[in-house]
């Protein structure tokens, strides 16, 4: 994978996550300017290239009323004069948008007739187009500032950077995780909970881990997902995706899921070169039954 962008633009919906990202980038090297009108991107870039600044990442967005116009034909201005920018677009559901603006009680940029509702559908009409030509586009829906954090970090983190793995092991009996974008069920595998001696351990601890990944079942599924996931990851990235979910659940979340997790985990750090972590959701669980 080749060297993180040098000139980063960053937009998309109001109170979708952009100046928690500004911030992460300002962490990662990146002299930003936040609510820069799009026609003064092309002077801001050169004044920062000429004051020593080499990598860059400005925000443009719905702040500029009118002047937002500009957007589309400054980039493909920048383009023409041979400084393509790297588009990071910032997305979130309409519900998420709404509570953070019910929260916050801030004003929306755009302000349509009917509220904020209203308003936030004359924001994604206005920006159509740049969702389209965007590089990345990051959904917060269900991210934690620390989850947005490391998404940004595996991105422009450095040499290797890609979109960030998050490998999540989790128990049915406690609900799906809502961030997970391929779920697989370990349910079928054999069970250390009705064993006497693993039963107070978890997938984390060694014996448990030789119990389910020694099964015979267990090295089947393995030997079946990981060229999957060496498959579609790379796929997933050129749809623009910035961060992929995997879940592995079992009924409790402590034993099974916990082990195929972990062993996911190191499978693909193997291969793919973002970021990838690895969540044990209810392992610590009190009471849990896998």
């Amino acid at each position: 994978m080749s060297d993180r962008p040098s000139f980063i633009v960053a937009t998309g919906l109001s109170g979708s996550g952009k100046s928690q990202a500004v911030k992460v980038l300002e962490d990662l090297g990146y002299y930003t300017l936040d609510n820069l009108p799009p026609a003064l991107m092309r002077s801001a870039l050169e004044v920062s290239r000429k004051g020593g600044h080499r990598d860059v990442a400005f925000v443009i967005d719905a702040r500029s009323g009118a002047l937002f116009a500009d957007a589309l034909p400054e980039l493909a201005a920048l383009e023409a004069a041979g400084d393509r920018p790297h588009i990071l677009f910032f997305d979130a559901s309409d519900d998420v948008l709404l509570r953070r603006y019910s929260e916050t009680r801030h004003r929306h940029p755009i302000e349509a007739a009917g509220g904020v509702g209203p308003s936030i559908a004359e924001e994604r009409r206005v920006l159509v187009g740049l969702r389209a030509r965007a590089d990345k586009v990051i959904d917060t829906t269900h991210l934690s500032v620390k989850e947005l954090r490391d998404t940004l970090h595996s991105l422009y983190g450095g040499a290797t950077s890609g979109m960030l793995v998050r490998v999540i092991s989790f128990g049915y009996k406690y609900g799906l995780p809502p961030a997970a974008d391929l779920v697989f069920d370990v349910r079928f595998m054999e069970n250390p909970f009705y064993i006497e001696e693993l039963r107070p351990l978890s997938g984390s601890d060694e014996k448990v881990r030789q119990f389910v990944l020694g099964h015979p079942a267990t090295k089947a599924f393995l030997a079946q997902v990981e060229p999957l996931l060496r498959f579609a990851l790379p796929r997933y990235e050129e749809e623009k995706k910035a961060h992929l979910g995997i879940a592995f659940g079992c009924t409790g979340g402590r034993h099974r899921s916990v082990a195929i997790a972990d062993d996911v985990g190191e499978r693909i750090r193997g291969f793919w070169p973002g970021e990838t972590t690895v969540e044990h959701r209810d392992r610590d669980r009190e009471d849990v039954r896998t």
